[in-house]
């Protein structure tokens, strides 16, 4: 194996995208398992799961989002977490088999005060029990994401969703630029990225290339990249979009794993409305990370044990804890690899 074929690439066109996305599905399922096997273990997942840590009431207009005031879903509005209650949560995930913990709040910025340091109390704990934790808040301060870093937060997410000339049909109460803004911070002070998008908003193809050609210019790659479906709620603008063929799903993350080899690709939202088979080609395609758990934030998701049954039938394993240490910075995961 060459040292071209183990390089990460930032550089990558639209033109270039396009092609790879485009290629016969087993050309591209045969170069994306290529690509993921230079970098990780053929047949093993990480398991991790998301919980609401605070719930509904967001002023964010985000058309797929059932937690934004703006729309009637059903969702109630809820406070903080009590801390013994997360605590909770994250020792049955890793019970469970989850190797990360990610904790959610509906606000548009991480506020400050006490509910700031009970989010920083709860990291604290989450990794006290041994499981990477992952936060979502909105956009950061600067300060605030030193303090979670301090904390010891492995990763913050906060995705792109779609491409920059799609962004404003989905959101306006918050700018393509205040996303990135908000991840070179959390890059600054040292945490992993959790950076990726959503599928099936009504986009075309070329916002699916312009949303992997973003993420793949960043550098290094985000450590993490969730790959999401739609759920499409009662009650959201996009509670009637057309569904994706779920092969669309397995183009793009065959894609972003080519174009991001050493990053974790995560099969996230609307698994629950795939097949087993579908889902077998996601792995093929180098998805290499699943959310477990009975929900996603607010939205339906696989449970625990029917994600053990599937593994099982495919004859895949959930990364065992003593094989899932802190994420280290891609680039770092890169130089090993060369070493």
């Amino acid at each position: 194996m060459s040292g071209n074929d183990l390089a990460l690439r930032y550089d990558w066109t639209v033109p270039e995208i396009a092609e790879i996305y485009s290629l016969p599905l087993t050309q591209l399922l045969f170069r994306a398992q290529t690509a993921h096997r230079q970098f990780h273990a053929a047949a093993e997942v990480q398991g991790c799961t998301l919980l609401s840590i605070k719930t509904g009431g967001c002023p964010e207009d985000c058309a797929y989002c059932p937690q934004s005031a703006r729309y009637d879903t059903g969702v109630e509005r809820t406070r903080m977490m009590l801390l013994e209650d997360a605590v909770q949560a994250a020792t049955l995930a890793r019970d469970q088999g989850a190797t990360r913990f990610c904790m959610g709040a509906a606000w548009r910025s991480a506020p400050e005060g006490e509910d700031f340091e009970l989010v920083l109390q709860m990291v604290r704990q989450v990794r006290s029990l041994g499981l990477e934790a992952c936060c979502t808040l909105g956009m950061l301060t600067a300060d605030q994401a030193e303090q979670l870093a301090s904390a010891g937060l492995t990763a913050y997410n906060h995705n792109l969703d779609t491409s920059p000339e799609f962004y404003g049909n989905i959101i306006t109460t918050r700018a393509y630029e205040d996303r990135l803004a908000t991840l070179q911070r959390v890059r600054r002070a040292g945490i992993t990225v959790c950076c990726g998008g959503i599928i099936g908003m009504g986009e075309e193809r070329l916002d699916r290339h312009r949303l992997l050609q973003q993420l793949a210019s960043q550098q290094p790659h985000p450590e993490s990249v969730p790959i999401n479906l739609l759920v499409r709620v009662e009650g959201t603008p996009l509670a009637a979009e057309t569904p994706v063929d779920p092969l669309e799903l397995v183009r793009m993350i065959a894609a972003a794993r080519i174009l991001m080899p050493a990053s974790m690709v995560r099969l996230s939202a609307g698994r629950l409305s795939l097949s087993d088979e579908a889902q077998a080609l996601c792995f093929v395609a180098g998805a290499n990370s699943i959310f477990m758990g009975e929900k996603l934030l607010t939205t339906p998701n696989p449970e625990a044990d029917r994600d053990r049954v599937l593994l099982d039938k495919l004859g895949m394993r959930l990364r065992p804890h003593s094989d899932s240490p802190a994420l280290k910075s891609t680039s770092q995961e890169a130089a090993d690899v060369f070493a």
